[in-house]
Parts: C-alpha cells; sequence; structure tokens
C-alpha cells in the first residue's frame, strides 16, 4: 500500500474520530469542544515523557474517544446536578468497559481501546474499573486521567460552573499521590502555556471556592 493511501486512512479515520469526539461533548453538554482540548494536553505531558509517536498516537485517539462509554450508556443523571446515588454510580463505573468496546467499533487500535478502558483508573489503586494502582497503570492512562480532569474541571458544564485556573490546579496538587501520578502532576504544572490550559471560568474567585467545596 502507498504512503499517499496510507497517510488518507490515517486522515479519514482522525475525522471520524473528531466527530465522534464532538458527538460525546454535545452529549456530556460542555460549554466548549471538551475531546479535543483533553487531546492536545496529554499530547502535550506525552511529548515532555518523551514517548514514542506511536503511543502518542494512541494516546490522542483515546483523549478524542474516552467518552463513548457513557454516550452508548445514555444515562439521564449524567447531567443532574447534584450527587449519584448508589446504584448510579455502580451503573457509571461500567462506562469505561463499554467505552473500550465502542472504542473497538470506531477503528481505534488496541492501545488506545485500553486506555478509554483505563482512563479512570487511580494512582492509590481506588480506581475503576480494573483497581489497578501506581505503575501498573501505563504511563498514557495517568497522563489521560489528569487531562481528562482538568479539562472537565475548567469548563462550565449544566449543573457546574468552570474553576479558574488557579483553583482548578489546587485540585489537582491535593489529589496527587491519591487519583493523579505525582510525577505526572509535576509534569502538567510545568507545561508551557498552550490555549487548551485556558478556562471558561467567567465567576468571581468567592462564588467559585463555594463550587470548589462542593467538589472535595
Amino acid at each position: 500500500m502507498s504512503s499517499a493511501i496510507h497517510k488518507q486512512l490515517d486522515f479519514d479515520a482522525r475525522e471520524a474520530f473528531l466527530q465522534l469526539a464532538a458527538a460525546a461533548d454535545s452529549f456530556e453538554q460542555y460549554a466548549n469542544p471538551h475531546a479535543t482540548r483533553v487531546a492536545a494536553i496529554a499530547g502535550a505531558l506525552a511529548r515532555g515523557f518523551h514517548m514514542a509517536r506511536q503511543d502518542r498516537s494512541s494516546l490522542q485517539t483515546a483523549a478524542l474517544l474516552h467518552d463513548l462509554g457513557e454516550v452508548a450508556m445514555e444515562r439521564d443523571y449524567i447531567h443532574r446536578q447534584g450527587s449519584l446515588i448508589d446504584e448510579e454510580v455502580i451503573d457509571l463505573a461500567r462506562h469505561p468497559v463499554i467505552g473500550e468496546k465502542e472504542a473497538a467499533r470506531a477503528g481505534a487500535d488496541r492501545p488506545a481501546q485500553l486506555l478509554v478502558r483505563w482512563h479512570h483508573e487511580w494512582w492509590n489503586g481506588s480506581g475503576y474499573p480494573d483497581a489497578l494502582r501506581r505503575e501498573e497503570i501505563p504511563l498514557a492512562a495517568r497522563i489521560l486521567r489528569i487531562a481528562d480532569s482538568y479539562a472537565a474541571l475548567t469548563d462550565a458544564r449544566p449543573y457546574r460552573p468552570a474553576l479558574t485556573v488557579e483553583m482548578a490546579n489546587y485540585v489537582i496538587v491535593e489529589r496527587a499521590g491519591i487519583e493523579f501520578d505525582p510525577a505526572v502532576v509535576i509534569a502538567f504544572l510545568s507545561l508551557p502555556p498552550m490555549i487548551e490550559l485556558q478556562t471558561s471560568a467567567k465567576r468571581d474567585d468567592s462564588a467559585l471556592w463555594n463550587e470548589l467545596g462542593a467538589l472535595q
């Protein structure tokens, strides 16, 4: 197969992934594009860790497709303000496994599928679906965890406002060693300025601090 055909196939696949990402963002009701922000932040972190080109490509594909499981489940409680009840928490924990299958259906490579499965694993082992801990979690999945969390915190949803950059970074630091790999947190806080790190927060700090308290 010629190089030109390979490039066209790669382009067509990425266009399809971008369309799926946009549909997922719409379902999740983010105020701004979310998946592409996650992909950009994750890509910057991956370059800082000198990940191989193919590994970076799989990571960015996973970033675009990481919410497909929630879209496939199509649960109303995802958009509801307030805490989930126990049954909903258990139900929602299925979405990375469903997302893994949806990523496969979309044509993502196997590493990307697994990153979708593991993007809610926590450094201390209390994540899901496989309760992986520390280095059991692939570096790319640890990167995706922090990129997804930061992008979500700094964008508005129907049930909460966006946090400022300072407040989002505070949350990230507070969860280092618990949810996030401390080494990835250090790398994240050292990223150079980029548009994807900006926030859509428009409210005053006092109101946002109240919202931050609700996230703890």
